[in-house]
């Protein structure tokens, strides 16, 4: 009676160890992105309000942007980590390899549209006069490096998948430092103004791309996996990857109308949601480290047929998502009067600020169950029911952040909308993993 207790605490050690051990260097790599905008958020911030108000509404599109095609990361995962499951490495790189041709051809594209319709997708936001030409001249020169980010994205995957975190760490401190110090150089020493903050993300995005692109291609050349694009290979990552798309577009549809709402609330609105945003950013890629890890876990459980490991594996990590969303919660609590000012001097957004940032508090244990169950099904390739998930989340959500200026309540009635939000992606996440219909083994779903 006895050994039984015994058994599941060594599992549960066994579990918590690998999934620190991929998470703590996923977490400082996943917020290299919400940091980059974050400092630029602070350098632009002390330039006016009118500046960090274009930031904020050029940084939701230009997110959006790269976020939509995240599946490039995570379908990437899990795809791979199932091919290494099933002990075949070389076809784990192909098949990484084709995501970043992938990426190169996506970013091409995004690039070609952004640049001339960049004023007509700020006036979307209904922007004020002062903030719009900020914005566009952000806009425009941020999007030169979209392909950059898009490789990124990709080759961050592959080595995910390759159960391999500590490059992606190391690759997103080299880009932190050279971004805030570019940006800071651009901004005040070359007196650019915004568009240096734009200049310097813009060249950091590419020397981090270049570094990634070194390392894959030598693990390529190492296992002798084809460097040349497959129309085939690449189609394949295109419709493996086509549900998550759907479903990372729809969450970006809840955050786009999430910041149009703030821009017609006004210019400390908008400023105060980019500085929440920005924050709930990092938070919920804090989090999402743990999600990471099971998506390289679970995927190589399933391909190697372990179905009763990556349900162990899935209840260990929502544990970790509980926890770390508390200590997350508090944190913003306690540590608010000392970033606060960092952002901004305007005593008008600084009052806007706050109890809204109360609620992303108390909503920190609520997210991480979330990301972790979003990640356990991404790991698994369940992204149709993702898809489906999150468009039902859409629907709930929209009417719901449009009625705000109606009603009134300000950015925190919208910030509790987005709370509305995360209780909804939670209950369709939840249903699913009980169900266990996620669970299919091989080397490919």
């Amino acid at each position: 009676m006895t050994e039984a207790p015994s058994a599941s605490r060594t599992v549960r050690r066994q579990h918590d160890r690998e999934i620190v051990a991929l998470a703590v260097p996923a977490f400082g790599a996943l917020v290299a992105e919400p940091l980059f905008v974050m400092f630029d958020s602070a350098v632009v911030g002390h330039l006016g309000t009118p500046q960090l108000a274009g930031l904020g509404i050029a940084a939701a599109l230009l997110t959006t942007a790269v976020s939509v095609f995240v599946f490039l990361a995570y379908a990437t995962t899990a795809a791979v980590a199932r091919r290494v499951g099933s002990g075949d490495l070389p076809a784990a790189i192909r098949q990484g390899m084709d995501g970043i041709w992938l990426a190169l051809l996506l970013g091409a594209v995004v690039v070609a549209v952004a640049l001339p319709t960049a004023p007509w997708l700020i006036g979307l936001f209904g922007a004020s006069d002062t903030a719009t030409p900020y914005a566009v001249t952000y806009l425009r020169i941020s999007s030169l490096g979209i392909p950059a980010m898009l490789v990124v994205l990709a080759a961050t995957g592959v080595l995910r998948g390759l159960q391999d975190t500590r490059t992606p760490l190391y690759v997103a401190i080299g880009g932190f430092g050279a971004n805030a110090a570019l940006n800071v150089a651009l901004v005040y020493g070359a007196g650019l103004g915004i568009a240096g903050s734009a200049w310097g993300t813009v060249i950091a995005q590419c020397a981090m791309a270049a570094v990634y692109l070194v390392v894959v291609v030598r693990g390529a050349r190492r296992h002798g996996a084809s460097l040349r694009p497959d129309a085939a290979g690449i189609r394949a990552s295109a419709e493996s990857g086509a549900p998550l798309l759907v479903r990372t577009l729809s969450l970006r549809a809840v955050l786009m109308i999430a910041t149009a709402v703030a821009a017609r609330l006004g210019d400390a609105d908008i400023a105060a949601h980019q500085i929440l945003l920005s924050l709930w950013s990092l938070m919920a890629f804090a989090l999402d480290a743990i999600a990471i890890a099971g998506q390289a876990i679970i995927g190589r459980c399933l391909g190697a047929g372990d179905t009763t490991g990556a349900r162990e594996v899935c209840r260990r990590m929502v544990w970790w998502g509980v926890v770390s969303g508390v200590v997350l919660g508090v944190l913003i609590v306690v540590t608010r009067p000392l970033f606060t000012p960092l952002f901004t001097g305007d005593p008008a957004v600084r009052e806007t600020l706050v109890p809204a940032l109360l609620v992303v508090a108390v909503t920190q244990p609520l997210a991480g169950i979330v990301f972790v169950l979003d990640g356990v099904l991404m790991g698994a390739g369940d992204g149709p029911y993702l898809a489906g998930a999150m468009l039902v989340t859409l629907v709930v959500f929209a009417p719901v952040a449009l009625l705000v200026p109606v009603l009134g309540g300000g950015l925190t009635a919208l910030w509790w909308a987005m709370g509305l939000m995360m209780t909804v992606r939670m209950l369709t996440l939840w249903l699913r993993t009980r169900s266990g219909q996620w669970l299919v083994t091989g080397a490919t779903r």
